[in-house]
């Protein structure tokens, strides 16, 4: 009998621990919304609702839990960062998506952007060129219950299978657009990506299709990591 109380007493303080951990990253993210996004100029409420949903500190390496919520990237391994989740509002919100649009992202990572945009479509398409960090997002987001199809492979090329979509993310720096993605953007649909300079400089772009031609609009200035896989083989 005190051998069953002592398993009880410490299963119901392990959840009660749990609790108490999942409400103070519900704390953070809340603190986050308020302070890092609404405000400064997020005012899609649709996108701080999703900022406000997903569990951020899921998508980093158990060290750098207390910090997902900190207005920085974050490593996630591979080379490979977390983007601010400032950053991560921004591009959101300049794709304007609408329940039912099929967004592209090009650029996977830890699978947090995924889980960001499939709080505002059923119709997310992601592209990591890392299979490693593909598996584990894919794994990861299939745990938490976000819809969104992964796979392994050169973003570069995009889906053409699945195009046209009405919004494509590219969240690593690129000399210039991919033109196959420009082809499988939708009229009307935006593009957002960091487009790299020949000084090292980094500017955040979106780009609307009209009339079948690019429409770029220049955002500010960012850091992101670079593309790889053929862009990087094709001359500037």
């Amino acid at each position: 009998m005190r051998l069953k109380l002592c398993i009880f007493l410490v299963v119901f303080a392990s959840l009660a621990c749990q609790a108490g951990q999942e409400e103070g990253y519900a704390r953070m993210r809340r603190d986050m919304v308020a302070s890092q996004l609404a405000g400064r100029d997020i005012t899609d409420e649709n996108v701080l609702a999703a900022m406000g949903q997903v569990p951020r500190h899921l998508f980093v390496g158990p060290v750098f839990r207390g910090q997902a919520y900190e207005d920085y990237p974050l490593p996630i391994g591979d080379g490979q960062t977390i983007s601010q989740p400032y950053i991560v509002a921004f591009m959101t919100q300049c794709l304007a998506l609408k329940p039912g649009q099929k967004v592209l992202e090009v650029g996977t990572g830890s699978g947090y952007q995924a889980a960001v945009l499939a709080c505002l479509t059923d119709k997310v398409y992601s592209i990591e060129i890392l299979c490693g960090l593909a598996v584990r997002a894919d794994e990861l987001l299939r745990q938490l219950g976000y819809r969104a199809k992964i796979k392994c492979g050169d973003g570069y090329f995009g889906w053409p299978e699945e195009a046209p979509f009405q919004a494509i993310m590219i969240t690593s720096a690129a000399g210039r657009i991919p033109e196959p993605l420009l082809k499988q953007l939708a009229e009307g649909g935006r593009l957002v990506m960091p487009l790299a300079g020949p000084l090292d400089e980094q500017v955040l772009i979106m780009v609307t299709k009209v009339r079948g031609r690019p429409l770029v609009r220049r955002l500010l200035d960012v850091r992101f990591v670079p593309m790889t896989g053929e862009v990087g083989k094709k001359k500037k």
